[in-house]
């Protein structure tokens, strides 16, 4: 069954749908009153719903039955990663919300070869926001990831403390061999606890940056024995941290 993010909570097990779901409901998937669907609301609530009733501005979902598994991870974990090149983000963002990551954080490292365009940022982040959605709801998702405004490196430090624990992936702990901070860390955390997981552009971060999150205190920490690229290095994470609190059993 096709997944929808409503807007809000169900009203006397009603859901309304509007503006682009409604038009991917009805223009796209040419769905008819009484074809069932899953509606996930603002707490993360999912339910199985059929169709009543089809407007030309909404739909209206009665509940059938609601959901109560959940495909979440029992940890927030926020990807922030170094502005890169190209649509590379856009990759970061769609698997890595296959892969559970609650939040992502972009922002302006010193390698990053892209510069942050302000006149540009609304277009580019609702862009951005909309591959989560789309992801989410390919991948049975209940949360839908918050893409946050690109942001300066000093101001992810400042940000860095409003989590329970950080990291940054460091190639030169790869080489040297480190292995054991992340699983570390993972052992350490507790359900709802978050982490954040910082990762450079292409060209890595600069050693003035790792010092600085050294002095905010980042582990850092290496993602096994070869190195690999800014878009790569976040789904390694998330698999990693899927496979220590949802397989590893």
């Amino acid at each position: 069954m096709q997944r929808y993010f409503v807007q809000q909570k169900a009203n006397n097990d009603h859901f309304i749908i509007d503006e682009e779901d409604r038009h991917h409901i009805v223009k796209v998937m040419r769905m008819e009153i009484n074809d069932r669907i899953i509606c996930v609301d603002p707490e993360g609530k999912q339910a199985v719903c059929s169709l009543s009733e089809i407007t030309n501005s909404s739909v209206v979902a009665d509940v059938v039955q609601w959901i109560d598994e959940s495909p979440e991870l029992p940890i927030s974990i926020t990807i922030a990663s170094g502005l890169p090149k190209g649509d590379k983000l856009e990759w970061i963002i769609q698997k890595g919300t296959e892969l559970g990551a609650q939040q992502f954080l972009p922002f302006s490292a010193a390698r990053s070869v892209v510069k942050w365009d302000e006149k540009k940022a609304a277009k580019k982040i609702d862009r951005w926001q909309k591959i989560a959605k789309e992801a989410a709801e390919q991948s049975h998702r209940t949360i839908l990831p918050s893409i946050i405004n690109p942001m300066s490196f000093k101001d992810l430090l400042k940000k860095s403390n409003d989590f329970d624990y950080k990291l940054a992936a460091y190639e030169e702990e790869s080489r040297q061999g480190e292995t054991s901070v992340l699983s570390s860390t993972l052992k350490k955390m507790k359900n709802g606890e978050s982490l954040l997981i910082v990762f450079g552009p292409e060209g890595g971060l600069a050693e003035e940056e790792v010092q600085h999150l050294k002095d905010c205190g980042f582990g850092l920490c290496g993602l096994g024995p070869r190195i690999l690229r800014t878009e790569t290095a976040p789904l390694y994470s998330l698999a990693a941290i899927s496979y220590h609190f949802e397989l590893l059993r």
